[in-house]
């Protein structure tokens, strides 16, 4: 058998413009196929780092001759890419065994299967242990009916099979295929964050979240569970990618790292490693979890982290009863101060466009996210991604009036609030980082600050124009 996993081409998101990240979710995929099947020939295809056009693509496609092309869309504004990666390997081959999988598909499987014939199966939720068996079913040419955790086409109907349990232990799982990328590894890279020439990795520390924030996709498609692997396991996959391969700016893709000991327990594996003073973390942590945490912070510098990234959204109470989020500013503001006191990096994301939101309260946010001033914020138009509580109320109460999912990035606004057109809350959008990036304190504070991260994102910033990209969209 052989399977080809493919990366689309696609275009980067011009808010952190100018990066290539590595595929981590096709290349996790593959190292577990690679070590649970004999005799299977497996090729990763990442079109963003190998500069392939959709004709390039077609030709690799032609000239490995799989047995199986699969591609997922981790977002919903890459949809329609996966599909286009699908519909060539049709065109192709029409025998391709065509597979998709990742939060979108998954939350959407009846549709996107009746909307795409260029799909035979959509591997829903967890895709390690389903796709592997996936594809022994193929090779001796059984029905795929009894194989848990898919949706497909059967003789002109759609079926949906019984849910895979989730795999118990996290540690089990093989380290992240980046061998399946190794001759393209120099590719990779996160220009904002730490420069061009900086090796960049994602690894993997969890999945899943014990929070249920209405926008989020994330617990939901972990069945509202939160599985870690050990602190032991990080820092081993960490030196890994440090020793092996030169991975010197590592991303933890943990959609909440967690509070308790974690923390504290990462920094004594990683201390006792010793891999050296250049390598630079990347965390995501609630606000609270960023003040639970306060007293493993020193170290948590000490072996490497230099930047965390916090879900701030807005000052507002209601707001933030709304979304669920179980935090409240005066967290933020402790959890932007600790940060700053640890020469760590702070990163809000603000989100505005809730049902209730008005100008003035838009004004309010926009003036305390001045007032707390993070190093970097990035603003956010609420988007009702499929597969959360916030697209069913929308679609439920037809609030939904651009459908075009290549939109869904946040950027764009997808829905009016109560007494702002969606126009309006666009310009708004605009408006919020005009406020933030337009101050000329502000922005030479960051071009000559004395941290080497402040200053290259700012200059990334006046070069890209993002900023001016924002008005553009309005």
């Amino acid at each position: 058998m052989k399977v080809l996993f493919v990366e689309p081409p696609k275009d980067i998101w011009f808010v952190m413009g100018e990066y290539v990240p590595p595929p981590f979710g096709i290349i996790q995929l593959a190292t577990y196929l690679e070590r649970e099947m004999e005799n299977v020939d497996i090729k990763v295809l990442d079109c963003n780092a190998q500069q392939i056009d959709w004709k390039g693509l077609e030709k690799r496609i032609q000239s490995f001759n799989p047995d199986v092309v699969a591609s997922s869309a981790l977002a919903t504004c890459n949809t329609y890419l996966v599909v286009r990666t699908l519909e060539i390997a049709k065109e192709v081959n029409p025998d391709i065994l065509t597979v998709t999988g990742g939060q979108h598909f998954t939350a959407t499987a009846q549709e996107s299967l009746e909307a795409y014939p260029e799909i035979d199966v959509i591997v829903k939720g967890e895709g390690e242990q389903t796709l592997v068996e996936l594809v022994k079913y193929a090779e001796e040419n059984l029905s795929f009916s009894k194989l848990k955790g898919i949706s497909f086409r059967h003789k002109g109907k759609i079926l949906h099979n019984s849910p895979r349990p989730l795999i118990e232990d996290l540690n089990e799982l093989p380290y992240p295929g980046y061998h399946f990328v190794k001759n393209i590894l120099h590719k990779y890279h996160f220009t904002a964050m730490a420069g061009r020439k900086a090796r960049y990795a994602l690894i993997e520390g969890a999945r899943g979240c014990l929070h249920r924030c209405t926008f989020c996709t994330q617990w939901r498609h972990w069945q509202g569970t939160w599985r870690m692997k050990s602190t032991a396991r990080i820092a081993d996959e960490i030196e890994f990618c440090y020793q092996n391969y030169g991975s010197k700016f590592i991303w933890l893709t943990d959609d909440n790292f967690g509070s308790g000991k974690r923390a504290s327990s990462l920094a004594d594996e990683l201390l006792q490693r010793k891999m050296g003073g250049d390598l630079m973390l990347f965390l995501q942590l609630r606000c609270d979890d960023v003040i639970k945490n306060r007293e493993a912070l020193p170290r948590m510098r000490e072996v490497g982290l230099h930047w965390v990234m916090m879900g701030v959204e807005s000052p507002r109470d209601s707001t933030l009863e709304s979304f669920r989020k179980g935090i409240t500013a005066e967290q933020a503001k402790k959890a932007v101060k600790l940060l700053k006191e640890n020469d760590i990096f702070s990163h809000a994301m603000f989100v505005i466009g809730e049902r209730k939101d008005t100008a003035e309260s838009i004004a309010d946010l926009r003036e305390f996210a001045n007032e707390l001033d993070p190093d970097f914020a990035i603003f956010t138009a609420l988007t009702p991604f499929p597969g959360t509580e916030i697209f069913e109320e929308a679609e439920r109460n037809r609030w939904i009036e651009d459908f075009n999912l290549s939109h869904y990035d946040m950027a764009h606004a997808i829905m009016p609030t109560e007494t702002l057109s969606r126009k309006k809350v666009q310009e708004e959008l605009y408006t919020c980082y005009r406020s933030f990036y337009g101050s000329w304190r502000r922005r030479l504070g960051g071009i000559f600050s004395s941290n080497k991260l402040k200053r290259t994102l700012f200059r990334h910033m006046m070069r890209k124009g993002v900023v001016r990209q924002f008005r553009n969209l309005s």
